[in-house]
């Protein structure tokens, strides 16, 4: 005898603004797993009216939701969106729907950066909801927990500064490294730069070829700056420089910083196990990581050693920029402003090979 299969009514209503992207498709991929959330709408100004699977064909006959403008999710009952946009749109959409309706995680920069004369500077435009500035928390879980749990608008962090801050934390916060003596080095996979085709990312351009981009310019920088002077109550400057890889997907940085005590490589190997002992996603290697140790994955890969040769503390971190950089990271900031297990639905394995 068979019986009916009775589907569990899901708990939260999820909307995807900017679903035709890759941080979009990441979301959609990582919360149909989800047991408490249940998509209800997934929009794209660009394709809508077309089916999310005819974009992204892995979704056949799993994901065939209609992609409908954002008007639409004014007649829809959601608890939260994620806004998939890219920055200057997603201001824009804060100052005209609110905070008051639907939480939102913003996975773009423009709530990142607190200083509004700041954001200009780097992003070459005027902050036109500097009214929300003050309530977005920035969502990176391992250091803003508690905030994220209250709050209304969360600041999605940026790829690069997810893997800068996490590796360099563990030391800022004990006093260990000169503040102002940090060179972050940082390289990434294509993907970082978005689904839409660049001259400078298009295949024949980017296969079998490596180089650096934002030399002294990136925008990332004052993110990074900000995050740790805040975290460590201190002023920390850093010389940050992209690469892009000839790969798809992942972030790899490392870090060079000047110690300003007597360490060794065992002690700072102690020091990271223990600051991120609670930590389920970040994992204390003892071996350099490499990329496909977390791809597809949520989790943040760190290595830690110094030199007594050039008397310098060196980090290797990994993580894959569309999950922990960017919708994996904000499935967890949701997984704690709804009070459920924080690894719910993100506790995919790496891909490797």
């Amino acid at each position: 005898m068979s019986y009916p299969v009775v589907e569990r009514k899901k708990t939260y209503r999820i909307g995807i603004v900017g679903a035709s992207g890759y941080t979009g498709s990441e979301l959609v991929r990582l919360l149909l797993n989800h047991p408490e959330v249940s998509i209800e709408i997934i929009t794209s100004e660009t394709h809508q009216g077309k089916l999310f699977s005819d974009l992204y064909p892995q979704f056949r006959g799993i994901a065939n939701f209609i992609l409908q403008p954002m008007e639409k999710l004014r007649e829809c009952d959601v608890d939260l969106v994620f806004l998939a946009l890219p920055h200057g749109i997603s201001m824009k959409f804060v100052k005209e729907f609110g905070t008051d309706k639907f939480t939102i995680i913003d996975l773009s920069a423009d709530f990142r950066i607190t200083n509004p004369d700041v954001y200009k500077e780097w992003y070459k435009t005027d902050h036109n909801a500097s009214e929300f500035l003050n309530e977005a928390v920035y969502g990176l879980p391992e250091i803003n927990r508690a905030d994220i749990r209250r709050a209304r608008l969360i600041a999605n962090p940026g790829c690069y500064p997810t893997s800068a801050i996490l590796a360099l934390l563990p030391l800022l916060k004990n006093n260990l490294i000169d503040p102002k003596s940090i060179i972050i080095d940082s390289k990434s996979g294509v993907s970082g730069a978005g689904a839409k085709p660049k001259d400078t990312t298009h295949f024949p351009e980017v296969f079998g070829n490596f180089s650096a981009y934002g030399l002294l310019t990136h925008r990332h920088t004052p993110e990074i700056e900000q995050v740790l002077s805040q975290v460590c109550d201190t002023v920390v400057s850093t010389l940050f420089t992209p690469h892009l890889l000839p790969v798809d997907r992942g972030i790899l940085t490392t870090t060079y910083s000047v110690p300003t005590q007597d360490v060794s490589p065992a002690d700072l190997l102690q020091l990271y196990s223990q600051f991120y002992l609670k930590e389920k996603f970040v994992r204390v290697c003892d071996t350099p990581p490499a990329l496909k140790h977390v791809r597809g994955s949520n989790y943040f890969d760190v290595f830690v050693t110094y030199d007594k040769r050039t008397n310098k503390i060196v980090t290797v971190s990994v993580i894959d920029n569309l999950v922990k950089g960017a919708a994996g990271q904000a499935i967890q900031n949701m997984n704690i402003m709804f009070n459920l297990l924080e690894s719910t639905a993100l506790l995919n394995l790496p891909l490797c090979p």
